[in-house]
């Protein structure tokens, strides 16, 4: 009977013992795995990542805000695009649409968006008057052009009372805003033709005005994309600051490729309107 005692003694020490060596280590439970600390790593880079990241973001705001200043201004006496300082590169020309959307502006817009030329597109009010046109200006926005106020029904404003003097062009941008979220910031009267009431109008919208300083497009001689193309760039008024008129016209959107590239062979920059001063300076 003792003997059997013993048996059992021993063989449930011999149970315990082994049961002690399977047992894991649970003095370092919380030790992460190597898998872990992989993991931790990789987290601790991607918090150095994301502080790089936000650091390179801020700069680049920074620069962004810096691109926006206003390196340009209108010269309100001949319609010249003139340097504010010695930064802005003087041999620049200006390319302007008007009478949008027509029929060809949103293939002008592709255009010019493929060759990276900015532009300003100036509306028509009676040209935006269905969804469809709506848009299509909404389209040419999203694009990076700027949007231009060319009064509702392109009258004659020296033709016309003060009060709808004042209709087309303010209920005009009310429109453009509504559909672009934007405001004009520059105002062409049709013809080129300002009031002192038209004047007074666009200062109080925050509008700079805005002729030109040559096109032909309008001319039955140059209503031809060769033609056209030929005298936009060779003529004698392509110079410094140039402020070129073009039209929503089936040859003068043929025309464009040629022109741009034109300009550009003769070493002139294309202003961005951007970077042109819209304050009341």
């Amino acid at each position: 009977m003792k003997h059997r005692k013993l048996i059992m003694i021993s063989l449930s020490l011999m149970l315990f013992l082994l049961g002690c060596q399977d047992r894991p280590d649970q003095s370092n439970n919380h030790a992460p795995t190597v898998e872990n600390e992989e993991t931790i790593a990789d987290e601790d880079d991607r918090e150095e990542i994301n502080d790089s990241t936000e650091v390179d973001s801020s700069e680049d705001s920074e620069i962004d805000d810096k691109d926006k200043e206003p390196l340009y201004q209108v010269n309100q006496s001949n319609w010249v695009i003139e340097p504010l300082d010695e930064k802005a590169d003087s041999k620049v020309a200006l390319l302007t649409i008007d009478d949008a959307p027509d029929e060809y502006a949103l293939e002008m817009a592709y255009t010019l968006k493929e060759l990276e030329a900015p532009a300003i597109f100036f509306v028509n009010g009676h040209f935006i008057q269905s969804e469809e046109k709506q848009d299509l200006l909404k389209e040419i926005h999203e694009l990076g052009f700027i949007i231009g106020n060319h009064t509702y029904n392109h009258a004659n404003l020296s033709e016309i009372s003060e009060q709808e003097q004042e209709a087309e062009i303010v209920e005009l941008n009310d429109l453009i805003e509504e559909i672009t979220g934007e405001r004009p910031k520059f105002f062409r009267a049709p013809f080129g033709v300002n009031t002192d009431y038209s004047k007074e109008i666009a200062a109080q919208e925050g509008m700079v005005l805005m002729n030109w300083t040559y096109g032909y497009d309008w001319e039955s001689e140059y209503m031809e994309p060769e033609a056209l193309a030929d005298i936009m760039i060779n003529t004698e008024y392509l110079t410094e600051g140039a402020n070129l008129l073009m039209h929503d016209r089936a040859w003068t959107a043929e025309a464009l490729t040629k022109i741009v590239e034109g300009l550009r062979e003769q070493g002139y920059e294309l202003v961005d309107p951007s970077l042109i001063d819209v304050s009341d300076r």
